[in-house]
């Protein structure tokens, strides 16, 4: 059945990205389960795979993601301007969780499928909550590549939520490309926090 469901995500997956292929100098794969060690947000920059750490654990160590996945301990606790917060949550609503994509990639991550498990969760058990996916990028590239692939990302982050249950017509996505930094500083860390998809409830 899961085999079935993945293959209907990776055929709209497709369609759509035949569309998009005018929006971006290179099209990004759909969502495919697999080892994904990706590149990361470069456009019209080279990039070289071994200035990227990563952690073993899944993915980058600077994306601060926890070993759990989802820590639902610190709602309501942490201070919205302090960096810890911004780490857990992006900018997305504190029940929902951001989540994380590689250097100009559009693929859902292995490590970020619980985070979206948890986002679908909970507005299965909140009919009623309409969300708007916002998809960021990097500041490296041009301006209207970053947007473009900030849709990608969103569009994929919707994709997979609809798989998940979630009616698609309670879900917008909105691209802000690199116009809103997280963490405006210029290095990996950075980097690695500004390319995201935050859920913010309507």
């Amino acid at each position: 059945m899961m085999t079935v469901s993945r293959l209907l995500v990776i055929s709209l997956l497709a369609g759509s990205l035949a569309l998009l292929t005018a929006c971006g100098k290179e099209q990004v794969a759909p969502y495919i389960p697999s080892d994904q060690s990706g590149a990361a947000d470069a456009k019209d920059i080279e990039y070289s795979g071994s200035d990227y750490a990563y952690s073993g654990e899944g993915g980058p160590s600077e994306e601060s993601l926890e070993s759990s996945g989802v820590d639902s301990s610190q709602s309501g606790t942490a201070d919205q301007e302090s960096d810890q917060y911004k780490k857990m949550y992006g900018r997305s609503s504190q029940q929902l969780l951001p989540i994380y994509f590689d250097f100009d990639q559009a693929s859902i991550r292995s490590d970020q499928i619980q985070r979206l498990e948890h986002n679908a969760d909970y507005l299965n058990n909140n009919p009623s909550l309409k969300v708007v996916i916002e998809g960021n990028c990097d500041e490296r590239g041009t301006n209207e590549y970053n947007l473009a692939l900030g849709e990608r990302r969103a569009l994929n982050a919707r994709t997979y939520l609809v798989e998940l249950g979630i009616d698609d017509y309670r879900i917008r996505t909105l691209s802000y490309g690199e116009e809103q930094p997280l963490f405006p500083e210029q290095d990996e860390f950075s980097w690695a926090q500004n390319r995201r998809d935050d859920f913010v409830l309507e």
